[in-house]
């Protein structure tokens, strides 16, 4: 798990490895030093992110004002929204390329 500032100043926390109960702990310490209205963005590497450690850390994504996550399936990120999580749409290299076919 790495910590970062993005370009804008947003925190940025990319988790590399699987995304199980132990990794969720970590992420859930680092979400304990980042101000809930500070924007944040996730980025999961992870090959295997299971749906138990994203509920374990879904009720402190929820307190977030500005949320980024990037790298989840489909399915977790509806996952983390019926757990009350708000999602920001990131954008996605398809997004942009349907923008620029018109």
């Amino acid at each position: 798990m790495d910590v970062t500032r993005g370009p804008s100043g947003e925190v940025v926390i990319r988790i590399d490895g699987p995304f199980d109960a132990k990794a969720a702990s970590r992420l859930a310490g680092w979400l304990r030093e980042v101000p809930p209205q500070e924007p944040l963005v996730i980025e999961f590497g992870a090959r295997d992110c299971q749906d138990f450690g994203l509920a374990q850390v879904a009720g402190d994504l929820a307190t977030r004002e500005r949320l980024v996550v990037r790298g989840l399936s489909r399915h977790q990120e509806k996952l983390l929204r019926y757990l009350g999580v708000e999602l920001e749409r990131a954008p996605r290299a398809t997004d942009a390329a349907e923008r620029a076919a018109g």
